[in-house]
């Protein structure tokens, strides 16, 4: 079957080689020949690193001959798009539209971990919109969030649900609201780790051992800011904030740091240095 990719960041990059490795035919689309090569070599990394670490069945050699990076998405029989570009409500509804029109029989899958899916699909054949929120990194993560709204269609839910679990995902579904139920929960604990290193209550390193060993966490709340990336957690407790109030008001660590350029991982700093 084949697949759409619209965005070759992390997140798209990661989709593109769970794809891949699913057995899939996979068009990525970027914008810009810089982007597009910068998309095939993220996927090229990602397949390569899952490989020497005993994590594919296949040679990436043999999973890279079904991709196609493109830089312009033409009208592709595609079984499901996905994007996964900046999460901004108007960009993310322009490469829908252009997704609805280009794959005019697919599920249009949102990864957005915090936009309202509703709002996305305004204007559009919005029975066939849905949340696919996918976890960093995407090929390990067992996790799929699928997020329905009024307007979706029962059997393209069930289209979504059955592609994330071919792709050997676990799913829980929810309704569509602000955060849904993981961002809204992982955004709350990691605003407040950031208000306790702001306050002086434990270093970085120890509030993360705490969440790591007293929680069970696989990651402490403040590493995983860092893997996400502080400036993707700022804008993602703005627009948290601006819908469920003050209890989710980004502190201002956290904007200093954006302001800084200490991104986390993809900068090198952030709460840890990389």
């Amino acid at each position: 079957m084949i697949a759409v990719v619209i965005g070759g960041g992390t997140m798209g990059a990661g989709i593109a080689h769970l794809l891949l490795a699913g057995g899939h035919e996979v068009v990525l689309a970027e914008a810009g020949a810089e982007r597009v090569a910068a998309a095939r070599r993220a996927v090229e990394a990602s397949l390569a690193k899952a490989a020497a670490r005993g994590r594919l069945d296949r040679d990436p050699a043999d999973l890279l001959v079904n991709l196609t990076v493109v830089g312009r998405l033409a009208r592709v029989p595609a079984d499901l798009v996905v994007e996964a570009v900046p999460e901004d409500l108007d960009l993310k509804r322009r490469v829908l539209a252009a997704a609805a029109s280009a794959c005019p029989d697919a599920v249009l899958a949102s990864n957005t971990s915090s936009l309202s899916i509703g709002a996305l699909a305004e204007g559009l054949p919005g029975e066939r919109v849905v949340g696919m929120h996918f976890f960093n990194p995407v090929p390990v993560q067992e996790l799929v969030e699928l997020v329905r709204h009024d307007g979706l269609a029962p059997a393209v839910l069930a289209r979504a649900r059955a592609w994330a679990e071919q792709l050997g995902k676990t799913v829980v579904e929810v309704r569509d609201s602000p955060g849904f139920a993981t961002s809204r929960l992982g955004v709350a604990v990691g605003l407040e780790a950031i208000r306790m290193l702001e306050e002086g209550v434990a270093t970085a390193e120890d509030v993360d051992t705490g969440m790591r060993l007293g929680y069970g966490w696989p990651m402490g709340p403040l590493r995983l800011t860092d893997l996400v990336g502080l400036d993707v957690r700022l804008a993602i407790a703005e627009h948290l904030a601006a819908e469920l109030g003050p209890r989710f008001a980004p502190p201002a660590l956290l904007r200093d740091k954006v302001a800084r350029g200490e991104l986390g991982r993809k900068s090198g700093r952030g709460f840890f240095t990389w």
